[in-house]
This record gives structure tokens, sequence and C-alpha cells, in this order.
């Protein structure tokens, strides 16, 4: 039935941080900012919100419409320690689509023009063969270390540039891209061939606690 379709999961309960989805950030609930830029890309022909709070969607005027479906997710996908993957499948089987993007209410900075970036990307990757998925990183060129002290990706003895280590990519779950063939291989929403797509450090931020909420909302703010 459709081409793209985002799905964007959505529940009443947060553990580290109580109520942020529907929690007022930067002058409107923190799932708007992400809803609304995912609303504004034209690739995207339906929103599809799979959640355990519809009537708190309501409240903030979030209903089923033309570019929304706001599924009730089942008892035994509820809960804190429920797979993301096992929800992403149930959406799939319910709302079939070619394409699936995956994102979430906690990423509020994200922007449209990534998201069309990273769209294209996958689009032409998938074209030319080169993967099956695509998913969001940060790059890191620095020196890690293990909590006993011994070296992660450099040699101590041998103090090379940061800018010549070898970089490492953080996954920052800002945005998932995949098919339902891929899905179907692996089960998850990383394929067996993806594309790691850079995002720009500001758009990352990704609120996982408090400190992280403090922050993106202050980075939200310094937009305007």
């Amino acid at each position: 039935k459709y081409k793209r379709v985002a799905l964007l999961p959505m529940k009443a309960h947060s553990e580290r941080v109580s109520g942020k989805n529907f929690r007022s950030f930067a002058g409107k609930p923190l799932c708007c900012w992400i809803l609304d830029t995912l609303l504004e890309v034209d690739g995207i022909d339906v929103v599809v919100i799979s959640t355990d709070a519809r009537a708190l969607l309501a409240q903030h005027g979030i209903v089923d419409g033309d570019k929304i479906i706001i599924r009730d997710r089942k008892a035994e996908l509820c809960g804190d320690f429920t797979s993301m993957n096992l929800i992403l499948a149930d959406d799939m089987e319910s709302i079939p689509a070619e394409c699936y993007l995956m994102t979430h209410t906690t990423n509020p900075l994200l922007k449209s023009a990534t998201i069309k970036a990273a769209l294209s990307a996958y689009n032409s990757g998938v074209l030319a063969g080169d993967c099956d998925s695509l998913f969001t990183v940060n790059p890191f060129q620095t020196r890690f270390y293990r909590k006993d002290g011994s070296a992660v990706n450099h040699d101590p003895s041998d103090l090379i540039r940061t800018q010549d280590l070898e970089i490492w990519y953080e996954e920052n779950s800002n945005l998932y891209i995949f098919s339902r063939g891929s899905f179907s291989k692996t089960q998850s929403r990383i394929g067996m061939q993806p594309l790691l797509f850079e995002t720009p450090g500001i758009e990352s931020v990704d609120i996982d606690d408090q400190e992280g909420w403090d922050l993106a909302e202050a980075l939200m703010k310094g937009q305007d």
C-alpha cells in the first residue's frame, strides 16, 4: 500500500525521565518535535505511531489522519524490557511498505534535510547493491580505554596524532532505514549489509536521562 513508512514508537511511561514523551520541551511536547519533522519529509507516505498512550496523544492533538496512523500496542509488547525489534515487526506486519524509516521522540534536533539526505543515500546504496539498510552514527577519532585502563584502539607508548587514529563509529539511534526483506533476514532494523550514515553532531543528541534532556533543550533554544 505504501512506498515509505516512518515508524515512531511512543509509550506513556519513561523510566529515567518521567513522562518525557509528552513533557514540554522548548515550548511544545517532546513527541511533537520529531513528528512535525517527519511530516515535513515529502518522501514519507505516513507516520505510524505504536503506542499505549492514545488518550495522551489525543490531548496534544495527535490523532489518526491521512498522514498519521496510531496503532494501539499489544499488551505483550508493552513494558520497559520489550525488544524494539518485536514492536517494529508487529508494525510491519500490519502496515505493508517497500521501505521503513524508524526514529525516536528522543531525537528532537534531527532535521528533515538530514532525513532526506539519509533516504537518498539509502536509495542510491540499494540501487548500487552496496547496502540493504542504513543506520546513523557519530564518528569518533580519539583514544579509548577499557575499564581496567588497557588501551582499545591505540598504543600508549606510540602517541600518534588523534587525527591519524582509525575512526570509530557509535550507533546514535537517530535513524534507521530498512526494507521488509532486510528485516526478515536479521529480524532487526540493521540488515546484513548496512550503510553507516553520519549525522551532524548537534542533531545527534539523544535524550536518555535528565542531563541529556537539559543539554538537548539548551541546544534547541539556542537555535531560535
